[in-house]
């Protein structure tokens, strides 16, 4: 059974951040139906550097859902209409034949556009920077069970710690708020002893930050949690918030 489908690709074309955009239409023929989102874009450059255009520009890296380079907004979702998966993992079988497919990029303030669609994320980076971390004495590894984990805490912060970074919830936010990725990182460590004694100092450092590079609020309409390919929960949200009073009380 033939399963190649036929449709129009709609991608946004952008010199730098300071220059206008605009979309460029393609018609694609005759995809099939296993090529992965990512495959068919690269399909779309090899015929461009064949006719002598210039390739369309996008990221990615890993293409097995974990690095989180891959951040398309794809027909008003970012990484595309299915749920709980990245750009990489989304199929062209998800598509009919016919279908118009809008490719744009994150839009957030916070994440400048480099070229075409592919963005900067490293405010990312610099909130991890400011407090995303422990500063724990790291010599010889010690015992399995010489610090001993209820075992729903330990499961829920490995569940955290599935964020890959990628920046869907900030794309996903009316305000572009980056409370989501945010408060995963907090929560990571604020479930965990080996996060407690810095708890107070990463969650406002983490915040200020955040408010810093140009983030917007939360407004809890949960769209982050609605789009984020690792289901992160907006209870992380609350959890944040609760860390965040604590800390400012204390002081």
């Amino acid at each position: 059974m033939d399963n190649n489908i036929s449709f129009t690709l709609k991608v946004w074309r952008q010199n730098g951040p300071r220059a206008k955009g605009h979309f460029d239409t393609f018609e694609m023929k005759d995809i099939p139906g296993d090529t992965s989102f990512l495959e068919m874009l690269d399909i779309l450059n090899e015929q461009l550097i064949e006719s002598g255009k210039e390739p369309f520009v996008f990221d990615h890296d890993c293409r097995e859902g974990i690095c989180g380079m891959c951040s398309l907004y794809i027909n008003g979702h970012p990484h595309g209409p299915a749920t709980g998966v990245t750009t990489c993992q989304l199929y062209i079988r998800r598509f009919h034949d016919g279908d118009v497919i809008t490719v744009e990029p994150w839009r957030s303030a916070a994440f400048p556009i480099i070229k075409d669609c592919m963005v900067d994320r490293s405010a990312f980076d610099k909130i991890i920077q400011a407090g995303g971390y422990t500063s724990v004495r790291a010599g010889q590894a010690q015992d399995a069970n010489a610090i001993l984990i209820p075992k729903d805490n330990a499961d829920e912060a490995m569940d955290c710690a599935t964020c890959i970074g990628c920046g869907a919830c900030v794309a996903a936010c009316k305000n572009g708020s980056a409370m989501l990725f945010v408060s995963s990182k907090v929560s990571q460590l604020a479930l965990l002893p080996q996060g407690r004694p810095e708890a107070a100092k990463r969650a406002k450092a983490m915040v200020m930050k955040m408010e810093e590079l140009g983030f917007g609020n939360c407004t809890n309409t949960r769209a982050c949690e609605a789009e984020c390919p690792k289901n992160e929960s907006i209870a992380n949200i609350a959890r944040l918030n609760r860390e965040f009073i604590t800390a400012k009380l204390k002081d």
